[in-house]
């Protein structure tokens, strides 16, 4: 790990001083040298996820292909929020929009005597064994993610967000990142005030979250691939994620449009196992959502960035509308 820690930081001081650095110069913005540091190592993390994506992932999904790939525009777009996302456009938007209030909340913590904790010193001798610490904060983080992934299916207003990320219908290694953007400030502002409390160190945050992505790009992969029948029952494998985003299974709880679902987990399959919200079976479902059949209603979620975020916002007011009520007092 030290190793790794050590030739990571190299590559960003170089990528830093070599590109960033006279960028930030040059636009005037020396103010912000020590933030546009962090920015590079956030950038570099995403830079080498593509070239994984675009080589390993990209040779499964030619090798075992799930379906042919029919709607390359889908794709395309697709591919957008991944470099939308993999080069850090979303971590900055809100470093520079959240990081003020993070600040806030952690003064008024410190006043009222919340303070936080490094969740690794609890257990003595583990702040000296780098991995160890790492693999505590990543259950505690997958932990956390599972159950706001439920949330994302639980609740009418945030449903209206995520489910642009259910509505592709030709699942691929680019999928994962196909999200509203309010969406990902929500939920990566919780995961990450929870990193802070329980003392992630910013450059472990990153490996962390990078980490995250690379699996979940893996399991959107467009690949017969599965962990058998132990490894699937601990890691979230692309056959069990494709269950989540299979129509009418991994968004409804009982095949009618009800909110629910099965398959939460982000990287480990094994909360879905201790919650009763697991659904492991062979085969490959279609993706996408009821609402999309035609039969259904055939619900537009957009095809393009622009269209796809202004539905979700339209989406997200109808879910905030207040209930109205019937004569009587019935709603």
């Amino acid at each position: 790990m030290d190793t790794l820690s050590d030739l990571f930081q190299l590559l960003q001081q170089k990528l830093f001083e070599g590109l960033i650095e006279p960028a930030v110069w040059w636009l005037g913005l020396s103010n912000v040298l020590e933030d546009a540091f962090d920015a590079t190592g956030w950038l570099l993390v995403g830079l080498l996820q593509l070239v994984v994506m675009a080589t390993v992932l990209r040779a499964l999904e030619w090798w075992r292909p799930v379906e042919p790939v029919s709607d390359r525009h889908a794709v395309r777009i697709d591919m957008l929020y991944t470099a939308i996302h993999k080069l850090g456009l979303v971590q900055l938007a809100m470093f520079f929009a959240v990081e003020p209030a993070w600040d806030w909340l952690s003064g008024e913590m410190r006043l009222a005597g919340i303070g936080t904790f490094q969740l690794d010193a609890v257990w003595p001798g583990v702040t000296d064994q780098p991995l160890v610490s790492f693999l505590i904060y990543l259950v505690v983080l997958d932990f956390a993610g599972y159950w706001l992934h439920r949330a994302q299916h639980a609740f009418e207003w945030w449903w209206a967000l995520h489910s642009l990320h259910h509505s592709q219908r030709q699942m691929t290694l680019w999928s994962d990142d196909r999200n509203h953007l309010l969406d990902d400030v929500l939920l990566g502002t919780l995961l990450a005030l929870l990193a802070r409390f329980i003392g992630v160190a910013p450059a472990q945050f990153i490996s962390l979250v990078a980490l995250g992505q690379l699996m979940q790009s893996l399991q959107h992969v467009n690949a017969r691939i599965w962990f058998g029948s132990l490894l699937e029952r601990v890691l979230v494998s692309p056959r069990f994620h494709r269950l989540h985003h299979a129509i009418g299974l991994g968004h409804e709880t009982d095949g009618r449009g009800t909110l629910g679902g099965h398959n939460f987990g982000v990287l480990f399959s094994c909360w879905d196992q201790l919650f009763g919200t697991a659904c492991i079976r062979e085969g490959y479902e279609a993706t996408g959502i009821r609402d999309q059949l035609p039969e259904e209603g055939g619900r537009d979620y957009g095809r393009g960035f622009i269209a796809q975020q202004w539905l979700g916002l339209k989406r997200l007011a109808v879910a905030l509308r207040p209930a109205r009520r019937a004569p009587g007092g019935a709603a």
